[in-house]
């Protein structure tokens, strides 16, 4: 058993996280000021749940110290590349600051023996090879992906210059249980399933031959568990599924899974929005045993059950 606080953890990925650290015998503190955080996502949670904000740096010192925590897992995030389109400014300066501050209370406090970090596919920006693999160029092309790359970069230059074993996760298209399926800034996995289960048409920016690789929650959190669980010191990652999907694909495959479908309105081309996304996992599976649990079509079936239930 061990003191784990996770960041951002009322969040679609913290709380899935936060759920399944407890349920491995870990003390769980769960920081959140719920500004993205749901409560609902911590329902039943049985770890501890601070409402607070990322920006003080002396409640992190402070929280550090008196609660004795060994893991830090950073989930904190304003998400969303329309969103950092919309307010650059509160995204990047909260997204950056906030990592800045929690590594800084790392350092000063000296006890912490691993923080993981979540960063993000969209660093790699729009570049034509593919798959993306952990040494291509970096190339950031919306307000969100530039804070993603500062927070990894933080993370990582903390931990060479001070020692501290971190890792950081450059997450691709999670979906899943507990994402936010009302938000004007929803994914679009959730945001399908919400629009085919109400008989509501869904939108589609671009001609929707743009491909992802989706990842369910599941694959990102167990990602999580054995980075915490690996002896490296000071390294990223990709953590996706190595394979993608047009939006076309699957819309369709959301079709046949639920049984109905939709209208479907094609929109521009939103700014920041990539073609195409697919990685190489090959690093991840080689250094961190990870090991993809779910194909898309699985995932889909345990999110439509989710939102449909």
């Amino acid at each position: 058993m061990s003191n784990i606080l996770v960041t951002g953890g009322a969040g679609f990925i913290g709380s899935n996280l936060s759920f399944k650290l407890t349920e491995m015998g870990h003390k769980v503190f769960v920081l959140d000021n719920f500004s993205t955080g749901k409560t609902e996502n911590l329902n039943g949670f049985k770890g501890e749940i601070i409402d607070d904000d990322m920006m003080s740096y002396s409640i992190l010192e402070n929280f550090l110290e008196n609660y004795d925590i060994e893991y830090i897992f950073h989930e904190a995030a304003i998400p969303s590349v329309k969103k950092s389109i919309d307010d650059p400014h509160r995204n990047v300066g909260n997204n950056v600051n906030s990592t800045l501050n929690l590594m800084e209370a790392v350092r000063l406090h000296g006890r912490i023996k691993k923080v993981i970090a979540a960063s993000s596919s969209s660093v790699y920006g729009d570049a034509v090879k593919l798959p993306k693999i952990e040494i291509d160029a970096i190339d950031p092309v919306s307000p969100y992906a530039l804070s993603k790359y500062f927070t990894e970069k933080i993370v990582l230059h903390y931990g060479q210059f001070y020692d501290i074993p971190v890792i950081a996760l450059r997450y691709f298209n999670v979906f899943g249980p507990k994402q936010d399926a009302k938000s004007p800034y929803s994914a679009v996995i959730v945001k399908f399933i919400e629009k085919i289960a109400g008989n509501e048409p869904i939108e589609i920016y671009g001609d929707g031959e743009q491909t992802r690789d989706f990842t369910y929650v599941s694959d990102v959190v167990n990602a999580n568990i054995n980075a915490m669980r690996s002896n490296v010191k000071c390294d990223f990652f990709n953590i996706a599924t190595g394979s993608r999907i047009s939006l076309n694909d699957l819309k369709d495959k959301l079709f046949k899974l639920m049984g109905k479908k939709v209208e479907v309105k094609y929109l521009a081309t939103r700014p920041g929005d990539i073609k195409h996304s697919l990685s190489s996992i090959d690093k991840a599976k080689k250094i961190l045993n990870y090991k993809p649990q779910y194909t898309i079509e699985k995932g889909l079936k345990k999110t439509i059950e989710y939102f449909t239930k």
